[in-house]
């Protein structure tokens, strides 16, 4: 991993000062976005309907498959919008807090906690889904982010021992998923459906466990944007303009440990997003993170829906978990902004 320079953003200027109008309808562009693919995600499937059909299925009226098949659509779309958005803004927050364009909520160890905490619960609790798993997996992804600030951040240091301590947790709690679901075939079969992150089955209940993480984690990164600004220009930079760095880094992690394990536990894992999104709206929006962060919130959304769209498209009759579908759009992406230098750059 390589840490560069990259935000250019200024403290203390405020979002009308300079550059209003281009980030302002950006925002209404994504919204817009967001909207029609929320349409689609309730017209798309493997039984194909059109708006009419929907209205009168919304209504209550027609064919009551049709009714129960966009009734099935409606909580993993809004499901979607919430867990595509949660990554995307955690991914923005870890990559302005290590200054690093590579950086993805996976580097704090969360991802890695909550596989752990369900493998655990699976193997000696008899967990198989629901409700449980997912507060098993918040509780999870919580305390391995907990461990990884714990050492990464005893002594200071700056943000390299931080990215150590996670890549070393995250190292020894890959071995032990490893060996449990090797040597428990069980485990395997039901840890398996789960660790591939998808919005198929899982209903409101899942997300109404963990939305005031959500909305807590949310709440938190809006308020440290001004702060990452000042950060993004070095830590002697934001110390001398009066922030409290570690304040700002502490509240940053805190932030987006709550909302990708947040995510985490309500669909499992889904790669890519937490990475991707944050270089498209650098790219449309600028570096400065009060634009950001809501660009995120909007774009986030709005990709994750469209590759769970694409997932129920394209294998029909069947589906692709959205985690499959994301890992497949996010790696070539990923290639691409390499090769173009946009990593290095942004």
């Amino acid at each position: 991993m390589t840490h560069t320079p990259q935000h250019t953003a200024a403290a203390g200027n405020s979002p009308r000062g300079r550059g209003f109008a281009r980030p302002a309808l950006i925002l209404l562009l994504s919204a817009a976005a967001l909207l029609l693919i929320c349409v689609l995600s309730l017209i798309a499937g493997s039984k194909v309907t059109d708006p009419g059909q929907v209205l009168t299925a919304l209504r209550g009226e027609g064919d009551a498959h049709l009714q129960t098949v966009i009734a099935s659509r409606i909580p993993r779309t809004v499901l979607g919008a919430c867990v595509g958005a949660a990554l995307a803004v955690a991914g923005v927050l870890v990559q302005g807090i290590t200054r690093n364009p590579l950086g993805d909520p996976g580097l704090l160890g969360v991802s890695i906690g909550a596989s752990a905490a369900v493998v655990t619960a699976t193997a000696f609790l008899g967990f198989s889904g629901g409700v449980g798993t997912v507060w098993i997996a918040l509780i999870g992804a919580l305390l391995s982010v907990s461990v990884v600030y714990l050492v990464g951040t005893r002594g200071g240091g700056g943000i390299a021992p931080l990215l150590l301590a996670g890549a070393v947790v995250s190292a020894v709690l890959g071995t032990y998923i490893q060996a449990m679901i090797l040597t428990r075939p069980e485990v395997f079969d039901s840890f398996r459906f789960w660790v591939i992150g998808s919005l198929a089955g899982r209903d409101l209940g899942s997300l109404a466990s963990v939305a005031p993480v959500l909305i807590l984690g949310g709440l938190l990164a809006l308020m440290l944007a001004s702060g990452l600004n000042a950060l993004a220009l070095g830590e002697d930079v934001a110390t001398s303009l009066g922030v409290r760095v570690a304040w700002v880094r502490g509240g940053g992690i805190l932030s987006a440990a709550l909302l990708c394990a947040a995510a985490t536990a309500a669909v499992g894992p889904i790669a890519f997003i937490g990475l991707a999104v944050p270089h498209i709206v650098r790219s449309l929006i600028g570096t400065d993170h009060r634009w950001q962060i809501p660009a995120a919130i909007l774009l986030g959304a709005t990709l994750l829906i469209a590759a769970d769209i694409a997932g129920r498209v394209i294998a029909r009759p069947g589906e692709l978990m959205v985690g499959i579908v994301t890992a497949f759009i996010g790696a070539p992406f990923l290639l691409l902004a390499v090769r173009g230098g946009r990593v290095v750059r942004s």
